[in-house]
């Protein structure tokens, strides 16, 4: 069996929490003239992908789900409009997935984002050489804070729970983490993501 460490993307990898946000209140904006509330998003809806809070939102009654592809599509443009602008090398983080590669750990990725956000934030942030599996809200029927992607990621990876170290920073995150049985290092932002971390 490999030892393996996942991580979450978001607010573990790279400070990509507001960038989610700004993008689905940007698109939000544009369709219905409504923003979140900065509470509301961290209360509610931080850590979900954006087809489980369109849901949300119109259980509420501020969107129609014949608005959801409109909404998802705008929010993914400004999503990777935002990345382009505002991700770049991070030489911590690619130090960290050095030293981790050097001492043979397995190394993945698992993430609520899309495929195409979560590989254009590894790649600019210069992580995703490193990456032995990235498993995104597409490869999996249940999204956090169900532990199926992180199950996923073990099984990938040859790797079992009490040979696996998960890093997660949003509650939902953390419960997927912790159901899995394997060793869990909660953080508060990707800052705190070090090589003296693992």
């Amino acid at each position: 069996m490999n030892k393996a460490v996942l991580f979450d993307l978001d607010g573990v990898l790279v400070d990509a929490c507001d960038w989610h946000y700004e993008a689905l209140n940007r698109a939000l904006r544009d369709v219905v003239g409504y923003e979140i509330p900065r509470q509301d998003h961290d209360s509610i809806y931080n850590g979900l992908p954006t087809r489980v809070k369109l849901p949300i939102l119109a259980k509420e009654g501020i969107i129609r789900e014949s608005e959801f592809d409109e909404i998802e599509n705008l929010k993914q443009e400004a999503t990777l409009a935002v990345i382009e602008e505002l991700c770049v090398l991070d030489y911590s983080k690619i130090s960290l997935m050095s030293s981790l590669n050097d001492r043979g750990y397995k190394i993945g990725c698992v993430t609520n984002s899309i495929q195409k956000t979560a590989e254009r934030m590894l790649k600019n942030s210069g992580v995703l050489p490193f990456m032995n599996c990235l498993i995104s809200n597409q490869d999996v029927t249940n999204s956090k804070p169900h532990p199926e992607g992180y199950i996923t990621a073990m099984v990938m990876l040859n790797s079992t729970p009490s040979n696996t170290i998960i890093v997660e920073d949003s509650e939902k995150g953390l419960q997927a983490a912790r159901q899995t049985g394997a060793r869990v290092v909660q953080v508060k932002n990707a800052k705190e993501v070090t090589k003296d971390l693992i």
